[in-house]
């Protein structure tokens, strides 16, 4: 009896280790829990280089007109917003001394006039008289000297009248382009000045987009590249233009030198003073293995490059092989917020996870469902 009992206390325990130890660890591995994760075969494509930058939407010309008269503005003929053409009048300054002295340029150019005929009719007579030897040179030189004096007193009361004429003409503002009136500083009414214009004209078929651009990035820049501008207003259009001006030079404070962009804006969509963000296209990576972004996951080392520290960014995805995630690390070609250039760690037909991948970790189980395939 006690032998049965010492072996009964014996294999009872042996049993429990076998069977809940030992025996049900080959049943877990074989209902070891899959991750499920979509895939997409790799495959060759071509990534847009670019380069991302913003500025403010201004007209391709501007041109503020002044009055050259300091006095009040009798009247407006155009308001914001209205088109004009080159010479069109735009508004009238009170010119009432102005207007006064023309008449009084007048007023002295017929008196000149009247002077330079009698005095005419004198030194002819003379003349006549002295090629005779009818008087003396003396007196013949002294009727010339008069003569040719109110000639150009003659001339100088033309040079005066034109003058105020010419004010007379500048109180009648006039458009000096072609284009639309973009701002109006002043009622009728208000005192004009010469320090502040009266209106801003604006050409807007085309306009402009500046921006700064690194000396890093200068060397990938060039006139005529493609450029695509998203503006607020229209969140879901893309307007295309170039680049049009690379400045020569660098800002010495900035070290960054001044970009130009022309964008065609027949429909007058795009308003100065907008705020555009840009994309400057700068080439095309083609025949290459392309990853969507969001498929990668992504972590930064400090490295040492070029004998410095440098904070390094490092990519890597899973793959699927044999039904079990496989952890590759990338070496990007050129990557953008929505693809990977992919110059090596993958190869063509790999199972790349797209979804799911943030659950995995290198030799994990998985199962398939429906693949997904990207369009670049």
């Amino acid at each position: 009896m006690k032998k049965t009992i010492i072996l009964l206390t014996v294999i009872l325990p042996l049993l429990w280790i076998l069977n809940g130890c030992g025996g049900s660890g080959g049943a877990e591995q074989a209902n070891e829990d899959k991750i499920p994760v979509e895939v997409s075969p790799v495959r060759l494509g071509e990534i847009t280089q670019s380069l991302q930058y913003s500025g403010d939407i201004i007209a391709e010309y501007e041109v503020n007109v002044f009055s050259k008269i300091p006095d009040r503005i009798e009247n407006f003929y155009v308001d914001e917003g209205d088109a004009v053409d080159k010479g069109d009048p735009i508004a009238r300054i009170l010119a009432t001394t102005i207007e006064q002295g023309v008449r009084q340029a007048e007023a002295g150019l017929v008196a000149a006039r009247a002077q330079e005929a009698n005095l005419r009719l004198e030194f002819e007579r003379a003349e006549r008289l002295f090629k005779a030897n009818a008087t003396s040179e003396q007196q013949y030189d002294a009727i010339k000297t008069q003569y040719e004096a109110i000639q150009a007193q003659v001339e100088q009361a033309q040079a005066a009248l034109e003058t105020m004429k010419s004010q007379k003409r500048d109180a009648t503002l006039t458009a000096p382009i072609s284009g639309i009136i973009g701002k109006r500083y002043y009622e009728a009414g208000d005192m004009a000045y010469a320090s502040l214009p009266v209106v801003k004209i604006v050409r807007m078929e085309r306009v402009k987009i500046e921006f700064n651009a690194t000396e890093e990035d200068l060397g990938k820049l060039a006139v005529g590249q493609k450029v695509f501008i998203s503006v607020k207003a229209f969140p879901n259009q893309q307007f295309e233009g170039k680049v049009c001006k690379i400045s020569p030079i660098l800002d010495p404070q900035t070290r960054m030198a001044e970009i130009q962009v022309m964008v065609e804006n027949k429909q007058g969509q795009l308003k100065p003073g907008m705020y555009g963000e840009l994309e400057v296209i700068t080439g095309v990576i083609d025949n290459t293995i392309v990853v969507p972004r969001y498929a990668s996951l992504e972590n930064t080392t400090l490295q040492k490059v070029g004998g410095k520290d440098q904070v390094v960014k490092n990519f890597y995805v899973f793959v699927v092989d044999s039904n079990r995630a496989v952890k590759k690390n990338l070496e990007i070609l050129y990557a953008n917020h929505r693809w990977l250039a992919v110059k090596s760690g993958l190869e063509l037909g790999d199972l790349l996870v797209v979804e799911g991948q943030n659950n995995l970790r290198d030799g994990l189980a998985v199962t398939l469902i429906k693949p997904q395939e990207e369009d670049l």
